[in-house]
């Protein structure tokens, strides 16, 4: 059991490790890449795990559309640093996670955005025996760090 659980974490690990990168700012060497969550526990949960970039939230009260053509012209189609996806779209693994990831996606999509969606896929295959949302991985942080620190190596003095 326990090598599965290591298994399930090294994915983990590896999609937050690599999405750590993307997001991290581009004065630290970063893509400065956003992620974009629910919510503010969702933003919470990522930087209890060393995130250190943009995490933009979709609940502030604005409605999707107003949301979506934000994102649009902030960030644009492509990212500027390495050409990948502007955005890194991580829902919640449930049913209502799912559908407000395809929607978002779609809407992001049709303005030509790429849409960075296997971040979110990785997790939901490594951690759904841990719970199905982005908060929960603020539970689980101290356990995950040292999977995610060997994709992404952080310096002690950075953080």
């Amino acid at each position: 059991m326990s090598n599965n659980r290591d298994a399930r974490y090294t994915t983990a690990g590896r999609a937050l490790g690599e999405a750590r990168i993307r997001n991290r700012p581009t004065r630290k060497g970063g893509c400065g890449c956003p992620i974009i969550v629910e919510g503010r526990n969702d933003r919470l949960a990522l930087e209890s795990l060393g995130f250190t970039g943009e995490i933009e939230q979709v609940n502030r009260g604005w409605n999707q559309s107003r949301f979506i053509a934000y994102i649009f012209e902030k960030y644009g189609i492509l990212n500027k640093v390495d050409q990948g996806p502007s955005v890194i779209l991580l829902m919640d693994w449930d049913r209502t996670g799912g559908r407000l990831q395809r929607k978002i996606g779609e809407r992001l999509e049709a303005f030509g955005m790429k849409v960075d969606n296997e971040t979110r896929m990785e997790l939901v295959r490594g951690l759904k025996p841990e719970g199905r949302t982005v908060e929960v991985l603020r539970s689980h942080a101290e356990t995950l760090r040292p999977y995610i620190d060997v994709f992404d190596v952080v310096d002690s003095e950075e953080e």
